[in-house]
């Protein structure tokens, strides 16, 4: 991958200053990953660190300058070849959490529910026995194991619900923020549910505005 960098508008960055040449210097890929910056017989030439270069190995920490004074970094060069593959990779991190947290929601709310929900059926069950042993025909012993035979699965069953009834709250809330998250690092648009490798396979935003590259080519 080249990137070229000068003050003619055919340049991949287009540096609008005097000090700048038509052509300038040029950034390019190497096969590890790393980059090169290249002076083009530059006018005013090109720094690293402020000493002067004919090629040299760059980094993000780096400064660039050319020329007297206009500056720009590998960061800003790589945005200019619309190389977003560093931002895109964080994305991962994003879809997964989002997988994780829907399933624990999901899975603890439904075991919370069922619990709410069976026990009281069975704590009739458990009040007859303690009646048979002690009550031996009770009429107040009697009266309680009906009682509870009727209410306990009346509240049991609405606790069950209102505790079903946080499930979709919670999901909806979790969606909301995974919205906000899992976008393109470019356009910003939300990149829907699709798995974060089915995306990188792509290699690049569906947005025709945008086209952000989510992953180096071979090579690059």
């Amino acid at each position: 991958m080249i990137i070229t960098i000068g003050k003619a508008h055919d340049n991949d960055y287009v540096a609008d200053d005097p000090q700048v040449s038509r052509h300038h210097a040029r950034l390019v890929s190497e096969s590890d990953g790393g980059w090169f910056i290249e002076d083009l017989a530059s006018t005013n030439g090109t720094f690293v660190n402020d000493i002067q270069v004919i090629r040299k190995r760059v980094t993000k920490s780096d400064q660039i300058r050319l020329g007297t004074h206009y500056t720009l970094s590998l960061p800003a060069l790589l945005k200019a070849g619309n190389d977003y593959s560093e931002e895109f990779a964080q994305l991962k991190t994003v879809y997964d959490r989002y997988i994780q947290e829907k399933v624990r929601i999901q899975s603890a709310n439904q075991f919370k529910t069922r619990l709410l929900q069976s026990l009281p059926f069975a704590l009739p069950g458990v009040i007859g026995v303690v009646v048979g042993f002690l009550g031996k025909g009770s009429p107040t012993l009697f009266g309680l194991s009906l009682l509870i035979t009727i209410v306990a699965p009346t509240i049991g069953i609405y606790l069950g619900a209102k505790q079903a009834a946080k499930i979709p709250m919670q999901l909806q809330a979790l969606a909301n923020q995974f919205k906000i998250d899992y976008v393109c690092p470019k356009c910003g648009t939300f990149l829907g549910e699709i798995p974060w490798e089915s995306l990188l396979n792509r290699k690049q935003c569906p947005v025709s505005s945008c086209k952000a590259k989510w992953a180096k080519e071979a090579g690059q």
